[in-house]
């Protein structure tokens, strides 16, 4: 089970990483590639296990929050195959992304919880 957890982390830590090289054309793309990056540290950390349980819980309400700061006025999809045509598409990838990130952070959190239980 271990070795699914390490490989999980993996691929979420290049799929953040992904998401921070597809920000470059993005009007907020700063924003987007820091957010990212916690993901992407958060996942490589997460590997090593090298942060606490605690903090994956805070990841996860941080990137909760964004969810609901980013979801769009009027939801149109994300269309990923027509670019960007609307300011509420983009938001709704913004959107989605979060609560992707707020996922994989609360699996890391019960995961480490877990663990953290299981040696005492």
């Amino acid at each position: 089970m271990e070795t699914f957890f390490k490989i999980f982390a993996a691929v979420f830590a290049l799929l953040f990483g992904y998401a921070i090289v597809v920000q470059f054309n993005d009007p907020d793309a700063f924003q987007w590639i820091l957010i990212y990056l916690v993901a992407t540290v958060a996942s490589v950390l997460f590997i090593f296990k090298k942060l606490k349980t605690s903090i994956y819980f805070v990841l996860t309400i941080f990137f909760l929050v964004l969810f609901f700061m980013y979801w769009p006025e009027s939801y149109e999809g994300v269309q990923l195959d027509q670019g960007m045509k609307t300011v509420n598409i983009e938001e709704g990838r913004e959107s989605l992304g979060s609560l992707i990130a707020a996922a994989v952070m609360m699996v890391y959190g019960f995961r480490t919880r877990f663990l953290n239980k299981s040696k005492v």
